[in-house]
């Protein structure tokens, strides 16, 4: 009876296995799903009419090629090859390096934190969607002020671009959405509606991923997939709405002159490597989770175009949208054109109330907002649960351990953004997202990553490593990017970003007090600075000389099986290119 017992109990306690994709096909949407998100919507078509429309396309291009699949390449390639996490998978390639994954992990956590209130957002609006009367097409309603115009009755008038904030989409986001407070120190109660949104999306969030790949992989098939049909319905629409042509020219149409202006190349730069994901760890992650001989090189090729191609064609859903309502209006359709929030809020909301069945598109789009966001974000939560699972494999990888962890980092994510959804929340959430989520802060991690890769690791066993992993050679373009390119190309827009640097405002007026700037600040460099921190650290405690120390963190684990394994092989490729 006892040794049944003590059978049962070693039964418990064993060590689960980390698992797989259950297909290719698993892999390519979960990475389709996280790289695709809400930047491709409200953010390229933006930046893209805003810097020169066509002629926007080459400094895009450059960074594409320079850095944006290099890297993409790199990390899912690296992640495939050690089948370890974001921060482990540096012990087992070049230890001192260490800093960087838990520095992309916090970003991950920081992302965590603000990315999913506006999921939130969206499915309140997408609640309010299903209204006999959409909320934010009228002025009739308790919220709005006496200088609310509603723009289905104004006449054209170009008068009204100076009173854009007066619109019934803008008051119904500020006053009933928000019901935002003049400052930051301002903070005022808990929007209610917004919360039960904030629980219902973190519950949607845990089901997804608790289990792991088995879980994740099978979700991915819809949300992964549904925002394209989405997608193809409201561009179908809006290109058949009157003044869609003329958006659509708005849109693309070049500029070259606009090439000469540096903050151009710095916004392409800056949307490549927020839209590929790279540089925090995820698609190392992510490939960790493919088999060994998957052909990750193929994969990598063409997820960036998908990428890339949704941005484009989601630019002509976007503008030819902000045409039909320019169109209707008689004004420029820069008055009417917006980013971010603001076109997810109030530009897009405001143009589908002016269309026949107004409901039906606004539900649509709502519904593609949350999908788009929803297993970027999922996938997120996977990255950052899996890194710290795989730092102490002997413990978390256990049966129950990761649901519990996950409910735990869940309800700490959670608690700690409630400040977010209050009535000053928005000041909050944009000091967080500004800072905190910084794209200086991947440039810097970026530049290190490649430098101890291509030059510590090495750009030849990275070469040799595709070959053995998927009967390939690859480019060797990438060679040169993961030497020369991609890091002086990252150092440079790094250094650039910080001469640049403008500080943050909300709404173009409202100026922060200089408490809340430093806490930015803090928050920036929080990631920043655990690189060169966790490598002092290392050579600190190490034993040996500091020469002796400095050369065996920058080695390869001598006791992991899989690279000692591969490194016959890779003596091969070698021997067989000479």
């Amino acid at each position: 009876m006892m040794n049944k017992k003590c059978a049962r109990k070693h039964k418990q306690a064993k060590v689960e296995e980390r698992g797989h994709w259950a297909s290719k096909v698993e892999f390519l949407l979960a990475v389709a799903g996280n790289i695709v998100g809400l930047g491709n919507v409200w953010r390229f078509p933006y930046l893209c009419y805003k810097n020169g429309g066509g002629a926007f396309l080459v400094p895009y291009l450059v960074f594409v090629v320079t850095c944006g699949v290099p890297l993409f390449l790199l990390e899912t390639t690296i992640g495939q090859y050690t089948q370890q996490g974001a921060i482990t998978m540096w012990r087992k390639l070049c230890p001192l390096a260490e800093g960087i994954g838990y520095g992309g992990q916090l970003i991950l956590f920081y992302s965590c934190m603000t990315y999913i209130i506006i999921l939130s957002w969206a499915l309140l609006y997408l609640v309010f969607s299903f209204s006999s009367q959409l909320p934010w097409a009228s002025c009739n309603n308790y919220w709005n002020t006496d200088d609310c115009i509603d723009l289905s009755t104004q006449n054209k008038t170009s008068e009204w671009t100076n009173q854009t904030n007066t619109t019934s989409a803008a008051e119904f986001w500020e006053r009933r959405v928000l019901a935002i407070t003049g400052r930051i120190e301002e903070i005022g109660s808990i929007r209610w509606e917004v919360l039960l949104c904030l629980i219902a999306m973190w519950i949607t969030c845990y089901f997804c991923v608790w289990k792991g790949v088995r879980s994740t992989g099978k979700v991915v098939y819809f949300t992964a997939t549904f925002p394209y049909v989405m997608l193809v319905i409201l561009l179908i629409r809006g290109l058949t709405l009157p003044g869609a042509l003329q958006g659509v020219v708005f849109y693309l149409l070049p500029e070259p002159s606009r090439l000469a202006d540096p903050q151009v190349w710095m916004e392409a730069g800056s949307q490549i490597f927020f839209s590929y994901s790279v540089g925090v760890g995820t698609l190392v992650v992510l490939g960790s989770y493919n088999t060994y001989n998957n052909n990750c090189y193929k994969d990598c090729l063409w997820l960036c175009l998908l990428n890339s191609g949704t941005s484009v064609v989601a630019g002509f859903a976007v503008f030819s949208v902000l045409g039909f309502m320019a169109h209707q209006q008689g004004v420029p359709i820069a008055d009417v054109a917006e980013s971010g929030p603001g076109l997810a809020f109030i530009a897009y909301p405001q143009a589908v109330a002016m269309m026949p069945l107004p409901q039906l598109w606004s539900i649509c789009f709502f519904v593609m907002i949350i999908l788009l966001g929803l297993d970027t974000h999922f996938v997120t939560m996977e990255v950052v649960v899996t890194s710290f699972m795989d730092m102490f494999p002997t413990v978390m990888h256990r049966a129950g351990r990761r649901e519990r962890f996950l409910l735990l980092f869940c309800l700490m994510c959670f608690f700690s953004q409630l400040v977010m959804i209050t009535e000053g929340g928005m000041y909050v959430f944009q000091l967080w997202d500004h800072y905190a989520c910084n794209g200086a802060c991947i440039l810097f991690l970026c530049v290190f990553e490649t430098l101890a890769l291509g030059w510590i690791f090495g750009v030849e066993r990275l070469y040799g490593i595709i070959k053995v992993m998927t009967g390939e050679h690859a480019n060797p373009f990438f060679k040169i990017c993961w030497l020369y390119l991609t890091p002086l190309v990252s150092l440079g827009s790094f250094i650039c970003s910080l001469v640049e640097y403008q500080p943050l405002t909300f709404n173009r007026w409202y100026v922060y007090p200089t408490w809340a700037y430093v806490l930015g600040w803090v928050l920036a460099l929080s990631s920043i600075l655990l690189v060169p921190g966790c490598a002092l650290y290392k050579l600190g405690t190490g034993t040996g000389s500091l020469s002796q120390r400095f050369h065996h963190l920058c080695r390869p684990d001598p006791d992991y099986s899989l690279a000692e394994k591969s490194e016959t092989e890779l003596q091969q490729i070698k021997e067989e290119d000479l």
